[in-house]
C-alpha cells in the first residue's frame, strides 16, 4: 500500500499551491476556491488513511519489486455472489439524481430507499439474534 499512499501523498503540494494560485487569480471565488480546497483535504485525507492502513498490515506481493505472480493467488476478500443490495442501491442513487431534476419530495423517497438499500447490505449476512 506504499504506492498508494504516495500517489496520494505526492500531488498534495500541487494542489495547494494551485488552491492558493485560484484564489489569488480569481479573488477567492468561493465555487472554484471550495472546490479545490475540498480536492485537497480530500486527498490528504486518503493518503493519510492508507498510510496509516500500511503501517498496520503486512507488506502485500505488490508492495515487493521481486514479488512472483503466484504470491497473489488465493481469496482478495469476501463478496456475496447473489447479492440484490447493490441493485437497491443503485436504483436510490437513480431516485436522488431524479429527484434533483423533478423535485425534492424525490430525493426524500431516495434517501428512504438508499438507507433501506444500505442496511440490507450491510446485514446481509449477519448471523445474529434476529437474522433469519
Amino acid at each position: 500500500m506504499k504506492f498508494e499512499t504516495r500517489l496520494f501523498i505526492y500531488p498534495l503540494p500541487f494542489f495547494v499551491l494551485a488552491t492558493t494560485v485560484y484564489g489569488f487569480w480569481s479573488r477567492w471565488e468561493p465555487v472554484g476556491t471550495a472546490a479545490l480546497l475540498l480536492t485537497t483535504g480530500l486527498m490528504a485525507m486518503i493518503g493519510f488513511y492508507l498510510g496509516l492502513v500500511s503501517r498496520r498490515i503486512d507488506p502485500r506481493p505488490e508492495d515487493d519489486p521481486y514479488a512472483e505472480v503466484e504470491q497473489g493467488a488465493g481469496e482478495q476478500g469476501v463478496f456475496s455472489p447473489w447479492s440484490w443490495w447493490p441493485l437497491v442501491c443503485g436504483f436510490a442513487a437513480a431516485l436522488v439524481f431524479l429527484g434533483l431534476a423533478v423535485g425534492w419530495w424525490v430525493v426524500y423517497l431516495g434517501l428512504a430507499v438508499a438507507v433501506v438499500g444500505l442496511v440490507g447490505w450491510v446485514f446481509e449476512f449477519s448471523r445474529g439474534q434476529h437474522a433469519h
